[in-house]
């Protein structure tokens, strides 16, 4: 082998590490922006009933307040 088959050979084998390289920083930042994306979507449905138990609530507390006003009104 002559010297510059030797250099094609050594730069081929660089030229594939630094892809090899690029190809895991993007695999690395798709997993990361998943994760991100997981927590929001578990943070979102951890929160997703609260909504429903502060209406359920107000709701129940505007009948209870009608009943008395309607007691009150015809006692």
């Amino acid at each position: 082998m002559t010297d510059s088959t030797v250099n094609m050979d050594f730069q081929e084998q660089v030229a594939r590490i630094e892809r090899m390289q690029e190809e895991t920083r993007k695999f690395t930042a798709e997993q990361h922006r998943l994760i991100a994306e997981q927590m929001k979507l578990g943070r979102d449905r951890a929160l997703s009933g609260w909504p429903l138990v502060i209406a359920g609530m107000t709701a129940g507390a505007a009948l209870v307040g009608a009943t008395a006003a309607l007691i009150k009104f015809w006692a």
